[in-house]
């Protein structure tokens, strides 16, 4: 769980009610910490209320900055993201596997949202796991492996990818590049384009999201892959 002397640690929020069935946890964006994602825990509460919610800061402070890197960023360039993910996924994975163990829940109780930076680390590493989480949430981001994606099995997690089309930080065509990548890849994917958003989350992606989350822990979607990734809303 640590990155050098570093450990992941942030805001946490335990269940609307009861013992945890479920973990989501919250991967914040480039320049932000744990806070800036923990808020939408009490919206999904609502549709998920014996879930526990985490939102770790990612292990490196930003230069210049009071928030958290998960790698640094000089620019969009492919390679230097995937370099990116790579050095960061064994803390972040590390950390899931000690809050599962903290919830004494499986891989399949698991649910991984991302923001921006977020978005890859969430990806990559859900992705990547031997034991898959039951879905992926992606906001604002990238599949860094986008590419030279790998091939993947029966057991990926469905993802639902959700973009604003006035994203200037990272425009909606990396969603839609994303999306294709992983539908041939073997990821069953969905996808939305928030009209007039920039590079945030609004509250019609903040439903889908929520939505999106209930079903997959629920069991009532599929992890087998359509070769095309499908629009959602």
């Amino acid at each position: 769980m640590a990155l050098g002397s570093r450990t992941l640690s942030g805001p946490r929020l335990p269940p609307a009610r009861g013992t945890p069935t479920h973990l989501i946890v919250l991967c914040h964006g480039y320049g932000a910490d744990g806070n800036d994602l923990i808020g939408l825990a009490p919206y999904w509460q609502r549709v998920l209320p014996t879930a526990a919610f985490v939102a770790p800061n990612a292990p490196e402070r930003c230069p210049g900055s009071p928030g958290y890197q998960w790698f640094p960023i000089a620019r969009l360039d492919p390679r230097e993201t995937q370099r990116g993910v790579t050095q960061a996924a064994g803390v972040l994975d590390a950390f899931l596997e000690a809050e599962l163990a903290r919830y004494q829940l499986t891989a399949d109780r698991l649910a991984l949202v991302g923001f921006s930076q977020g978005t890859m680390m969430a990806l990559h590493v859900g992705l990547g796991r031997p034991a898959k989480p039951a879905a992926i949430v992606g906001f604002s981001g990238m599949f860094a492996a986008a590419d030279n994606p790998p091939g993947l099995g029966p057991d990926t997690p469905p993802v639902l990818l959700v973009h604003g089309d006035a994203d200037s930080m990272i425009p909606v065509e990396a969603m839609f590049v994303s999306a294709a990548a992983l539908g041939r890849a073997g990821a069953a994917v969905q996808w939305h384009v928030a009209s007039g958003i920039g590079h945030s989350i609004d509250e019609q992606g903040l439903a889908l999201g929520g939505s999106f989350l209930a079903m997959a822990l629920r069991g009532m979607l599929r992890r087998a892959a359509p070769i095309i990734a499908c629009p959602l809303g």
